[in-house]
């Protein structure tokens, strides 16, 4: 009989979102008439831009005639799309970022996921607590780690964003070799400015560490003195990956196109102290165990990169953070204590009891799903977080509910 990897069997039993639609699942069959608001996972509503459309139906005629049909594309992404990203996300706000160094996917989410593939089984890795499940649940799942203890894997460097240290993880007095950091945050709606991302370039720097950094929500900034990109602080380019995604941007989370930057001059070193540049080991196992995101979705996300493509996207992302503040401003008007909303779809809102609680409660008394912030992490405990990317009918009627 085939063994199994056992590194699977550490991790909980039911991963955080299948296990809310299970409790939703269950509580819909006994309460059949109950109207549910959905503002748990960050799923967006709101149809794809129009020119997103008009490039993907143009781009299904192509493959319709053999003349311009396409087979498999390039694993790394079209150039056509490449260039587009290089030269709106980067290099027209003064960030020296090639097209050779955009690697195209079909989401942020599986190149976090993936990414650890490239480094050291022995890596020593850093990651912000709470925050996205996909960081740490793809180390353990690689050995990375020890077991489960009081909530926390053995092996890693838990960085606390709470309340009290402003949602900015300080740097840890010992090494690390890998650094996840996310801002916008998922699940706190919070940031990071320029002052904290430096400190983390300078540690990287300092350890000889890589910083794995999740952008994936940059679009829905809109303070001045919160960067972007982790590229627009001195010395990122030697020691960070970023994340990027066309998911909540543009709309594409069924569409499925994201990419991940990894700078020319940015290396990792082998046992023996040999630097090998991390783009050449991307590319290797791209093209190894991945044919390349489809041609017509890459179409679709070019379209974006035109003055009428970044203003209906504008239009999408205003949408949602028009939700954000209503969301806002109606926990606020019910007592509740909250942060993010302002640079991010995200509000995470303080529960006073523990996370599951006040979901099952929320859930059976208003008819609202959020998702429990223990979910992201042991410092997720006594929070939940909801996202603006629910209808603005429903959000209005959520926050309605909340007032009774």
């Amino acid at each position: 009989m085939a063994k199994i990897n056992e590194n699977y069997l550490k991790l909980p039993a039911n991963y955080l979102f299948t296990e809310i639609a299970r409790r939703v699942k269950n509580y819909q069959a006994e309460n059949p008439d109950a109207e549910i608001i959905r503002l748990g996972i960050g799923d967006v509503t709101q149809p794809l831009p129009k020119v997103c459309i008009e490039a993907m139906t143009a781009a299904v005629a192509e493959m319709g005639d053999a003349k311009t049909f396409r087979g498999y594309g390039p694993e790394q992404g079209y150039e056509f799309l490449r260039e587009k990203i290089a030269e709106w996300n980067y290099q027209k706000r003064g960030l020296n970022v090639s097209a050779d160094e955009i690697f195209i996917s079909d989401g942020s989410k599986c190149d976090c996921g993936n990414i650890q593939e490239i480094f050291s089984i022995n890596s020593k890795i850093a990651i912000g607590d709470p925050v996205y499940p996909v960081y740490l649940d793809t180390n353990v799942m690689a050995g990375r780690t020890g077991n489960l203890v009081n909530g926390r894997f053995e092996g890693v460097v838990y960085l606390p964003c709470t309340a009290e240290n402003n949602f900015n993880p300080a740097p840890p007095n010992e090494h690390v070799d890998l650094i996840y950091l996310c801002s916008p945050n998922n699940p706190t709606g919070t940031t990071l400015d320029k002052a904290a991302l430096k400190n983390w370039v300078d540690y990287a720097q300092k350890n000889d560490a890589v910083i794995l950094y999740d952008a994936a929500y940059a679009a829905y900034i809109t303070e001045k003195n919160i960067p972007t990109s982790i590229y627009e602080i001195e010395g990122a380019r030697n020691v960070a990956i970023e994340f990027r995604s066309f998911s909540k941007t543009a709309g594409f989370t069924g569409t499925r196109c994201g990419y991940v930057v990894i700078p020319e001059n940015l290396t990792g070193k082998t046992s023996a102290g040999e630097k090998i540049p991390l783009k050449n080991l991307w590319l290797r196992r791209q093209t190894t165990k991945f044919n390349g995101t489809a041609y017509i979705v890459q179409r679709g996300a070019a379209a974006i990169y035109s003055d009428e493509g970044q203003a209906q996207i504008r239009q999408l992302i205003d949408y949602y953070m028009t939700n954000a503040k209503i969301i806002r401003a109606g926990l606020q008007a019910a007592g509740y204590e909250v942060f993010g909303g302002i640079n991010a779809p995200y509000i995470w809102l303080k529960t006073n009891e523990p996370s599951w609680n006040f979901f099952d409660k929320l859930l059976t008394e208003y008819n609202i799903v959020g998702t429990p912030g223990a979910g992201f992490g042991p410092c997720g405990e006594g929070y939940l977080r909801l996202t603006a990317f629910g209808s603005r009918e429903n959000t209005l009627k959520a926050m309605d509910r909340l007032k009774i």
